[in-house]
């Protein structure tokens, strides 16, 4: 089911579904597995780079050689552009604490040495955007099987997708569309109330 919130179209898994990150047990898997990198913008090509001095340091010998041999990011199979990967599947700014896999550039930014957080589609995940022809985003959500311990996590302390990732929700739509998007939630609430209720 999808409900059309301001110019985006919503999947209702994303109300109806929990997800909660759990780094302690999935170690960061996103950012070393899957075939492609993660999709940016152009403008957001343009923070990264202006950060890579300040990330450098961080980043493995290969996915520095990556990055001198065809930039931050490249036009992938689907024609996308997303991040530059080392061995077909690792980003190239992925580094480690421990047996933790880490972004060197959100890992830059909450040390306050860049502004830069991320590209915003690594925020939104598990929420995958789309811009459609006519201008408007879809919003869905994208099962991984790396992120079980995620959806373990989320269904355990009850806490749906949406309210998961309102900070980056708000970041990519603003806050009055994070709002819109909270009084369709308490709407779905009532309206799978009353269906139980008639159910009963």
């Amino acid at each position: 089911m999808i409900v059309e919130i301001g110019d985006v179209l919503v999947s209702t898994e994303i109300f109806t579904e929990q997800f909660c990150c759990d780094l302690s047990q999935c170690k960061g898997e996103c950012c070393v597995e899957g075939d492609a990198g993660a999709p940016v913008t152009q403008e957001e090509v343009m923070h990264i780079e202006d950060a890579l001095d300040t990330v450098w340091g961080d980043l493995s010998a290969q996915a520095q050689s990556v990055i001198d041999k065809q930039g931050v990011a490249y036009v992938d199979q689907e024609g996308d552009l997303v991040t530059s990967i080392v061995n077909g599947k690792d980003c190239v700014f992925t580094c480690y604490d421990g047996d933790c896999c880490l972004c060197a550039i959100e890992k830059a930014q909450r040390a306050g040495k860049i502004d830069f957080i991320k590209p915003i589609s690594c925020a939104l995940y598990p929420i995958r955007e789309k811009v459609l022809s006519n201008g408007m985003s879809a919003l869905s959500y994208n099962r991984w099987d790396v992120c079980h311990t995620a959806v373990k996590k989320g269904r355990e302390t009850g806490l749906p997708i949406y309210k998961f990732l309102e900070g980056p929700l708000t970041r990519r739509f603003g806050e009055e569309w994070y709002k819109e998007l909270l009084v369709v939630a308490e709407e779905m609430v009532r309206w799978q109330s009353s269906l139980r209720e008639g159910n009963g």
